[in-house]
Protein backbone atom coordinates (compact mmCIF):
# COMPACT_ATOMS: atom_id res chain seq x y z
CA UNK A 1 0.00 0.00 0.00
CA UNK A 2 1.36 3.29 -1.18
CA UNK A 3 1.16 6.46 0.81
CA UNK A 4 -1.51 9.22 -0.08
CA UNK A 5 -0.45 12.16 -1.85
CA UNK A 6 -0.72 14.62 1.56
CA UNK A 7 1.33 12.22 3.38
CA UNK A 8 4.48 12.29 0.47
CA UNK A 9 4.22 16.36 1.22
CA UNK A 10 4.39 15.53 4.80
CA UNK A 11 7.23 13.67 4.16
CA UNK A 12 9.14 15.64 1.42
CA UNK A 13 8.54 18.96 3.98
CA UNK A 14 6.14 20.72 1.66
CA UNK A 15 2.78 20.30 3.89
CA UNK A 16 1.77 23.87 4.87
CA UNK A 17 4.32 25.15 3.25
CA UNK A 18 6.76 24.23 5.66
CA UNK A 19 10.52 23.31 5.17
CA UNK A 20 10.32 20.70 8.17
CA UNK A 21 11.94 17.38 7.70
CA UNK A 22 9.41 15.56 9.23
CA UNK A 23 6.02 14.08 8.51
CA UNK A 24 2.94 12.93 9.73
CA UNK A 25 0.35 10.07 8.25
CA UNK A 26 -2.26 9.61 10.78
CA UNK A 27 -2.37 11.04 14.37
CA UNK A 28 -2.42 7.29 15.68
CA UNK A 29 -1.23 6.56 19.50
CA UNK A 30 0.13 2.87 19.43
CA UNK A 31 1.10 0.39 22.32
CA UNK A 32 2.78 -2.63 22.65
CA UNK A 33 2.86 -5.56 25.19
CA UNK A 34 6.36 -6.14 25.45
CA UNK A 35 6.58 -7.16 29.20
CA UNK A 36 4.56 -6.83 32.42
CA UNK A 37 6.61 -3.35 32.74
CA UNK A 38 5.23 -2.23 29.17
CA UNK A 39 2.10 -0.04 29.34
CA UNK A 40 -1.59 -1.14 29.91
CA UNK A 41 -3.61 -1.02 26.63
CA UNK A 42 -6.25 1.47 28.86
CA UNK A 43 -3.06 3.90 29.13
CA UNK A 44 -4.62 7.28 28.63
CA UNK A 45 -2.96 9.69 25.77
CA UNK A 46 -1.59 13.05 26.52
CA UNK A 47 -3.91 15.89 25.98
CA UNK A 48 -4.03 19.62 24.90
CA UNK A 49 -5.51 22.43 26.68
CA UNK A 50 -7.14 25.27 23.88
CA UNK A 51 -5.45 28.44 23.79
CA UNK A 52 -6.03 31.95 22.05
CA UNK A 53 -2.18 32.26 20.87
CA UNK A 54 0.77 29.90 20.13
CA UNK A 55 3.14 30.46 22.77
CA UNK A 56 6.68 31.76 22.22
CA UNK A 57 9.84 30.71 24.02
CA UNK A 58 12.90 27.98 23.95
CA UNK A 59 11.21 25.02 25.67
CA UNK A 60 8.44 24.44 22.82
CA UNK A 61 7.85 21.94 19.88
CA UNK A 62 5.64 23.10 17.26
CA UNK A 63 3.24 20.68 15.87
CA UNK A 64 0.34 20.72 13.18
CA UNK A 65 -2.70 19.79 14.94
CA UNK A 66 -4.44 16.80 12.82
CA UNK A 67 -8.11 16.23 12.81
CA UNK A 68 -8.60 12.36 12.84
CA UNK A 69 -8.96 9.73 15.12
CA UNK A 70 -6.41 9.66 18.20
CA UNK A 71 -5.80 6.40 18.53
CA UNK A 72 -3.47 3.60 21.10
CA UNK A 73 -1.72 0.80 19.17
CA UNK A 74 0.16 -2.26 20.80
CA UNK A 75 2.19 -4.32 18.82
CA UNK A 76 3.90 -7.18 20.30
CA UNK A 77 5.35 -9.56 17.47
CA UNK A 78 2.71 -10.61 15.44
CA UNK A 79 -0.22 -8.78 17.12
CA UNK A 80 -1.28 -5.23 16.74
CA UNK A 81 -3.60 -3.91 19.02
CA UNK A 82 -5.37 -0.40 17.90
CA UNK A 83 -6.82 1.80 20.93
CA UNK A 84 -8.96 4.84 20.57
CA UNK A 85 -8.45 8.04 23.38
CA UNK A 86 -11.38 6.28 25.42
CA UNK A 87 -9.64 2.87 25.26
CA UNK A 88 -11.89 1.24 22.68
CA UNK A 89 -10.91 -1.33 20.05
CA UNK A 90 -10.39 0.14 16.58
CA UNK A 91 -8.10 -2.64 15.12
CA UNK A 92 -11.56 -4.37 13.24
CA UNK A 93 -12.42 -0.96 11.75
CA UNK A 94 -8.94 -0.51 9.99
CA UNK A 95 -7.69 -3.23 8.77
CA UNK A 96 -5.11 -1.85 6.34
CA UNK A 97 -3.24 0.31 9.59
CA UNK A 98 -2.83 -3.68 11.04
CA UNK A 99 -1.15 -4.91 7.87
CA UNK A 100 0.86 -0.97 7.62
CA UNK A 101 2.01 -1.65 11.17
CA UNK A 102 3.12 -5.55 11.01
CA UNK A 103 4.89 -5.02 8.09
CA UNK A 104 7.54 -2.45 10.06
CA UNK A 105 10.63 -3.78 10.90
CA UNK A 106 10.36 -3.74 14.51
CA UNK A 107 8.12 -6.22 15.53
CA UNK A 108 7.70 -3.93 19.57
CA UNK A 109 6.81 -0.61 20.19
CA UNK A 110 4.17 2.00 21.38
CA UNK A 111 3.84 5.25 19.05
CA UNK A 112 1.22 7.87 20.01
CA UNK A 113 -0.63 9.34 16.97
CA UNK A 114 -3.56 9.85 14.86
CA UNK A 115 -5.25 8.19 12.40
CA UNK A 116 -6.25 10.05 8.90
CA UNK A 117 -8.33 9.34 5.91
CA UNK A 118 -7.60 11.17 2.73
CA UNK A 119 -9.97 11.98 -0.07
CA UNK A 120 -10.65 14.66 -2.59
CA UNK A 121 -7.46 16.50 -1.74
CA UNK A 122 -8.05 16.85 1.82
CA UNK A 123 -8.08 14.67 4.93
CA UNK A 124 -11.76 13.69 5.17
CA UNK A 125 -13.28 13.26 9.33
CA UNK A 126 -16.82 11.81 7.35
CA UNK A 127 -14.96 8.68 5.56
CA UNK A 128 -13.26 8.39 9.34
CA UNK A 129 -17.11 8.07 10.82
CA UNK A 130 -18.37 5.53 8.15
CA UNK A 131 -15.55 2.97 9.05
CA UNK A 132 -17.17 2.37 12.44
CA UNK A 133 -19.40 0.27 10.98
CA UNK A 134 -20.99 -3.16 12.19
CA UNK A 135 -20.55 -5.35 8.93
CA UNK A 136 -17.26 -6.54 8.18
CA UNK A 137 -17.45 -6.30 4.31
CA UNK A 138 -18.67 -2.91 4.64
CA UNK A 139 -15.22 -1.93 6.00
CA UNK A 140 -13.04 -3.85 3.56
CA UNK A 141 -14.46 -2.06 1.06
CA UNK A 142 -14.36 1.11 2.81
CA UNK A 143 -10.96 -0.20 3.63
CA UNK A 144 -9.78 -0.48 -0.12
CA UNK A 145 -11.46 2.31 -2.00
CA UNK A 146 -10.42 5.01 0.98
CA UNK A 147 -7.61 3.67 2.79
CA UNK A 148 -6.42 5.27 6.29
CA UNK A 149 -3.12 6.61 7.33
CA UNK A 150 -1.33 7.34 10.30
CA UNK A 151 0.80 10.42 11.27
CA UNK A 152 3.20 9.59 14.36
CA UNK A 153 4.47 12.35 17.00
CA UNK A 154 5.51 10.14 19.99
CA UNK A 155 7.05 7.31 20.90
CA UNK A 156 6.07 5.53 24.31
CA UNK A 157 7.91 2.50 23.88
CA UNK A 158 10.88 1.47 21.91
CA UNK A 159 11.79 -1.68 19.91
CA UNK A 160 13.91 -2.96 22.54
CA UNK A 161 10.96 -2.49 24.98
CA UNK A 162 11.98 -0.50 26.89
CA UNK A 163 9.61 2.12 27.80
CA UNK A 164 9.79 6.15 27.00
CA UNK A 165 7.13 8.43 28.94
CA UNK A 166 9.81 8.91 31.51
CA UNK A 167 12.03 10.81 28.72
CA UNK A 168 11.75 14.68 28.30
CA UNK A 169 9.94 15.26 25.02
CA UNK A 170 13.26 16.02 23.16
CA UNK A 171 14.67 13.07 23.70
CA UNK A 172 11.42 11.09 23.21
CA UNK A 173 11.24 13.05 19.62
CA UNK A 174 15.79 11.81 18.75
CA UNK A 175 14.21 8.38 19.68
CA UNK A 176 11.35 8.70 17.66
CA UNK A 177 13.39 9.79 14.58
CA UNK A 178 15.62 7.14 14.89
CA UNK A 179 12.74 4.61 14.88
CA UNK A 180 11.25 6.28 11.68
CA UNK A 181 14.42 5.96 9.93
CA UNK A 182 14.58 1.89 10.54
CA UNK A 183 10.82 1.18 10.15
CA UNK A 184 9.02 3.82 7.58
CA UNK A 185 9.08 3.88 4.24
CA UNK A 186 7.12 5.49 1.10
CA UNK A 187 5.22 1.97 0.55
CA UNK A 188 4.10 2.07 3.89
CA UNK A 189 1.04 4.66 4.97
CA UNK A 190 3.17 5.66 8.31
CA UNK A 191 5.19 8.69 9.10
CA UNK A 192 6.16 11.35 11.16
CA UNK A 193 3.94 14.35 11.73
CA UNK A 194 6.77 17.60 11.01
CA UNK A 195 7.87 19.46 13.85
CA UNK A 196 9.73 23.17 13.77
CA UNK A 197 11.00 25.50 17.33
CA UNK A 198 10.49 28.83 14.70
CA UNK A 199 7.19 30.46 15.71
CA UNK A 200 7.52 31.82 12.58
CA UNK A 201 7.00 28.58 11.03
CA UNK A 202 4.11 27.75 13.40
CA UNK A 203 2.18 30.75 13.05
CA UNK A 204 2.00 30.41 9.51
CA UNK A 205 0.76 26.77 9.67
CA UNK A 206 -1.93 28.17 11.84
CA UNK A 207 -2.93 30.78 8.83
CA UNK A 208 -3.16 27.71 6.28
CA UNK A 209 -4.90 25.14 8.82
CA UNK A 210 -8.01 23.89 7.17
CA UNK A 211 -8.43 21.16 4.99
CA UNK A 212 -5.35 19.60 5.72
CA UNK A 213 -4.60 21.04 9.49
CA UNK A 214 -6.84 21.81 12.00
CA UNK A 215 -4.55 23.98 14.02
CA UNK A 216 -0.95 23.81 15.60
CA UNK A 217 0.04 22.05 18.88
CA UNK A 218 2.82 22.94 21.40
CA UNK A 219 4.49 21.19 23.47
CA UNK A 220 6.97 21.72 26.27
CA UNK A 221 10.00 20.22 25.58
CA UNK A 222 11.48 19.63 28.76
CA UNK A 223 8.53 17.14 30.27
CA UNK A 224 7.59 13.45 30.03
CA UNK A 225 4.31 12.25 28.53
CA UNK A 226 1.58 13.99 30.34
CA UNK A 227 -0.66 10.68 30.28
CA UNK A 228 -4.08 11.81 30.65
CA UNK A 229 -3.91 15.61 31.18
CA UNK A 230 -3.30 18.95 29.42
CA UNK A 231 -0.04 20.32 31.38
CA UNK A 232 2.51 21.42 29.10
CA UNK A 233 0.19 21.11 26.00
CA UNK A 234 -1.84 23.52 24.23
CA UNK A 235 -3.22 23.75 20.87
CA UNK A 236 -4.37 26.61 18.84
CA UNK A 237 -7.03 26.75 16.39
CA UNK A 238 -7.34 29.06 13.42
CA UNK A 239 -11.01 30.78 14.34
CA UNK A 240 -12.98 31.56 10.97
CA UNK A 241 -16.09 33.61 10.25
CA UNK A 242 -18.60 32.86 7.55
CA UNK A 243 -22.24 34.58 6.86
CA UNK A 244 -25.18 32.13 6.73
CA UNK A 245 -28.55 31.40 5.86
CA UNK A 246 -30.86 30.44 8.80
CA UNK A 247 -32.52 27.99 6.60
CA UNK A 248 -34.43 26.03 9.27
CA UNK A 249 -34.50 25.65 13.66
CA UNK A 250 -35.34 22.53 15.94
CA UNK A 251 -37.54 23.50 18.60
CA UNK A 252 -35.51 22.81 21.89
CA UNK A 253 -36.33 19.46 23.15
CA UNK A 254 -39.22 19.94 25.62
CA UNK A 255 -40.34 23.33 24.97
CA UNK A 256 -41.87 25.37 22.68
CA UNK A 257 -39.31 28.34 21.66
CA UNK A 258 -36.12 27.29 19.59
CA UNK A 259 -33.25 25.56 20.35
CA UNK A 260 -31.03 25.59 17.04
CA UNK A 261 -30.92 27.58 13.68
CA UNK A 262 -29.83 25.61 10.47
CA UNK A 263 -27.50 26.74 8.40
CA UNK A 264 -26.86 26.66 4.73
CA UNK A 265 -24.89 27.90 1.61
CA UNK A 266 -25.93 28.41 -1.40
CA UNK A 267 -23.31 26.58 -4.62
CA UNK A 268 -22.95 27.86 -8.04
CA UNK A 269 -26.21 26.50 -9.17
CA UNK A 270 -28.26 27.92 -6.56
CA UNK A 271 -28.72 25.35 -4.19
CA UNK A 272 -29.21 25.45 -0.65
CA UNK A 273 -26.71 23.57 0.97
CA UNK A 274 -27.14 22.44 4.92
CA UNK A 275 -23.99 23.24 6.40
CA UNK A 276 -24.71 23.14 10.06
CA UNK A 277 -26.06 24.43 13.32
CA UNK A 278 -25.73 27.15 15.45
CA UNK A 279 -26.95 26.78 19.19
CA UNK A 280 -25.42 30.20 20.94
CA UNK A 281 -28.49 31.69 22.07
CA UNK A 282 -29.22 32.57 25.66
CA UNK A 283 -33.06 30.95 26.47
CA UNK A 284 -34.01 34.73 26.47
CA UNK A 285 -32.71 35.55 23.03
CA UNK A 286 -34.15 31.98 21.79
CA UNK A 287 -37.78 32.83 23.25
CA UNK A 288 -37.65 36.63 21.89
CA UNK A 289 -36.34 34.46 18.67
CA UNK A 290 -39.35 32.17 18.35
CA UNK A 291 -42.03 33.75 17.10
CA UNK A 292 -39.76 35.97 14.65
CA UNK A 293 -38.89 32.58 12.84
CA UNK A 294 -42.51 30.95 12.95
CA UNK A 295 -43.57 33.56 10.68
CA UNK A 296 -40.84 32.90 8.31
CA UNK A 297 -42.12 29.20 8.29
CA UNK A 298 -41.98 27.94 4.82
CA UNK A 299 -42.48 24.39 2.92
CA UNK A 300 -39.04 23.62 1.76
CA UNK A 301 -35.29 24.97 1.68
CA UNK A 302 -32.43 23.10 2.00
CA UNK A 303 -32.07 21.54 -1.24
CA UNK A 304 -28.78 19.69 -0.19
CA UNK A 305 -28.16 18.01 3.15
CA UNK A 306 -31.58 17.98 3.55
CA UNK A 307 -32.33 17.44 7.44
CA UNK A 308 -33.96 13.82 7.91
CA UNK A 309 -33.72 10.98 10.84
CA UNK A 310 -30.83 11.58 13.20
CA UNK A 311 -27.90 9.83 12.61
CA UNK A 312 -25.72 8.00 15.30
CA UNK A 313 -23.66 11.08 15.04
CA UNK A 314 -25.87 13.51 15.56
CA UNK A 315 -24.76 16.28 18.31
CA UNK A 316 -28.80 17.43 18.19
CA UNK A 317 -31.55 15.53 20.13
CA UNK A 318 -34.25 17.00 18.96
CA UNK A 319 -34.21 15.98 14.73
CA UNK A 320 -38.37 17.52 13.78
CA UNK A 321 -37.02 20.53 12.19
CA UNK A 322 -38.72 23.85 10.73
CA UNK A 323 -37.84 24.73 7.35
CA UNK A 324 -38.14 28.65 6.80
CA UNK A 325 -38.15 30.93 3.89
CA UNK A 326 -34.12 32.36 3.55
CA UNK A 327 -35.08 35.84 4.67
CA UNK A 328 -32.23 35.23 7.69
CA UNK A 329 -28.43 35.54 7.45
CA UNK A 330 -25.98 35.65 10.29
CA UNK A 331 -22.16 35.88 10.92
CA UNK A 332 -21.00 32.39 12.80
CA UNK A 333 -17.59 31.97 14.03
CA UNK A 334 -16.39 28.36 13.36
CA UNK A 335 -13.00 26.31 14.02
CA UNK A 336 -13.35 23.76 10.66
CA UNK A 337 -15.21 22.64 7.66
CA UNK A 338 -15.01 19.25 6.09
CA UNK A 339 -17.74 16.87 4.08
CA UNK A 340 -19.32 19.79 3.71
CA UNK A 341 -20.43 20.65 6.57
CA UNK A 342 -19.35 22.62 9.92
CA UNK A 343 -17.30 19.61 11.86
CA UNK A 344 -18.78 21.34 15.26
CA UNK A 345 -21.84 23.80 15.96
CA UNK A 346 -20.55 27.15 15.31
CA UNK A 347 -20.75 30.65 17.66
CA UNK A 348 -23.83 33.15 16.21
CA UNK A 349 -21.63 36.71 16.05
CA UNK A 350 -24.40 38.96 14.97
CA UNK A 351 -27.34 39.09 12.67
CA UNK A 352 -26.52 40.62 8.94
CA UNK A 353 -29.97 42.24 7.70
CA UNK A 354 -27.67 44.14 5.50
CA UNK A 355 -27.11 41.75 3.18
CA UNK A 356 -28.92 39.16 0.96
CA UNK A 357 -29.20 35.21 0.92
CA UNK A 358 -27.67 34.95 -2.23
CA UNK A 359 -24.76 36.10 -1.35
CA UNK A 360 -23.83 33.59 1.33
CA UNK A 361 -21.79 31.07 -0.96
CA UNK A 362 -20.10 28.27 -0.61
CA UNK A 363 -17.07 29.66 -2.13
CA UNK A 364 -16.65 31.50 1.20
CA UNK A 365 -14.65 28.81 2.89
CA UNK A 366 -11.07 28.99 3.12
Amino acid sequence: MEKSSILTEIMTGTIAGSSCQHSGTVLLYLVVHVNKATLDHGYPPMEAKLIAQIPDGDNWQYEPKWDGFRCIAFREGKNVDLRSKSGQPLGRYFPELIEALLSLNSSHFIIDGEIMIEEGGSFSFDSLLQRIHPAASRIAKLAAETPASYIVFDLLENARGKLCVDLPLRQRREQLEKFAELNFSRDVPVTVSPITYELKAAKKWLRESGAITDGVIAKDLDLPYQSGNRFGVVKVKRMRTIDCVVGGFRYQTGNTYVGSLLLGLYDEKGDLHRVGFTSSLSIKEKKALTPQLEKLKATKSFDQNIPGKPSRWSSEKNVEWIPLKPDLVIEVKYDHFTGGRFRHGTKLLRWRPEKAAGQCTLDQIT
